[in-house]
């Protein structure tokens, strides 16, 4: 018997990067900017509305699909922000984070064998699950143009679709490169979804962090002509509200493509978080100006980030959305992002993530390090000056 016991498919899935750095984070001393969760805590109604529903007894099995109040908000957030009907009782489940709504697609809707075309790099999840499934990775690379923004190559996408194609599954706006997809690109993915007849799974955890300077606003693809239908889309509380602990997600789209999920979902956790259910849902009811002062607030902490780390020798490429903003170390003599973000510490008391682990094809990300920027500003304002070790 071999010492390891894990599934020989899994092997390669070790211990995650972010908690390698988060632990060397704490280790070292050093200002975390490497895993992507917020130093403050979210909106008070909603605090206040998770502390309410704690003392009034809500603390026992929800149902299977999500409590009604918390799928009605999540309709109702879907129609009055992306112009979308959905049915709340056979076309919303709430899951215990978008991970595991990612995890049950996958795992609901794939044979051994099929096909997964993704865009790299990509959150680590997305290859766990896919494997888990027994699919296979296509992966289309995004690469930084001549103005630094990350674009991909039609050509390639196109020879990613194949006769064993199943699912696209699409990031937007994009973790780790913070691309947001144009809807050109969009269209170009629509287009080869309904001429290959295949289904999509959309991550949109960050839908509500396109940023007012990006190329294009946020487009969801379930709002194309044609892919309604065949669109099941991913978000969660987590990083709109600033709550990554709480882990209430919600899958939406086809009564099909929902159920797959959801019959999945039901071995994974059932059912999870309770009394935070009621207070998500009072969080997607919040006024606009919540969702405009969100996304300004990250808005301005990631210009300030960018400061930093363009005065420290950084070529910083643009950043439209999400926590993050990705760094070319090239400049700064590097050549291997992992070797260079286990060395900044002991150089200057940051922590940073590589982003070659979420490749494929590591070489294309070889050179670059991933920043989170979803921190106070007197916290990214020290980081910057540490930054000024480096040079």
């Amino acid at each position: 018997m071999t010492a390891d016991q894990l599934v020989a498919r899994m092997r390669p899935f070790g211990t995650t990067i972010f908690s390698e750095m988060s632990a060397l984070a704490v280790s070292t001393g050093s200002i975390n900017l490497g895993q992507g969760f917020p130093d403050t805590d979210g909106p008070p109604e909603m605090l206040a509305a998770a502390a309410e529903a704690l003392r009034s007894g809500a603390n026992q099995y929800p149902p299977l699909p999500g409590i009604p109040a918390l799928r009605a908000a999540i309709v109702e957030h879907d129609r009055r922000f992306w112009g979308l009907e959905t049915d709340p009782d056979t076309e919303v489940v709430v899951t215990a984070g978008a991970t595991e709504a990612v995890a049950a697609s996958i795992l609901g809707l794939c044979e051994a064998g099929d096909e997964v075309v993704c865009f790299e790099p990509y959150y680590d999840s997305y290859a766990a699950s896919i494997t888990l499934a027994g699919a296979v990775r296509r992966p289309v690379t995004l690469r930084p143009g001549p103005d630094g923004r990350y674009v991909f190559d039609e050509g390639e996408l196109r020879a990613a679709f194949g006769p064993r194609t199943r699912l696209v599954l699409l990031n937007s706006p994009h973790n780790p490169t913070g691309k947001v997809f144009t809807r050109d690109e969009l269209t170009l993915i629509a287009t080869l979804c309904q001429e290959h007849d295949v289904s999509v799974v959309t991550d949109e955890v960050y839908e509500h962090l396109a940023f007012t300077d990006a190329v294009t606003p946020h487009v969801p693809i379930a709002t194309l002509p044609g892919m309604r239908e065949r669109t099941l889309r991913i978000s969660s509380a987590g990083k709109t509200f600033s709550c990554t602990g709480w882990k209430i997600g919600w899958a939406t789209g086809p009564a099909a493509l929902v159920s797959a999920t959801q019959r999945v979902k039901q071995f994974l956790t059932f059912v999870n978080a309770a009394p935070l259910q009621p207070a998500v849902a009072v969080a997607l009811g919040l006024p606009d100006s919540y969702f405009t002062g969100f996304r300004a607030g990250l808005q301005s902490r990631r210009d300030r980030l960018v400061a930093g780390l363009t005065d420290a020798g950084f070529r910083v490429l643009p950043s439209e959305g999400t926590y993050f903003v990705t760094a070319d170390i090239t400049p700064l003599g590097g050549t291997d992002g992992a070797d260079f973000c286990r060395s900044l510490p002991a150089r200057c008391g940051v922590v940073a993530v590589p982003t070659q682990v979420f490749y494929d094809h590591k070489e294309a990300g070889r050179h670059l390090i991933r920043f989170a920027f979803c921190k106070k500003e007197s916290v990214i304002d020290e980081a910057a000056d540490r930054f000024r070790k480096l040079t």
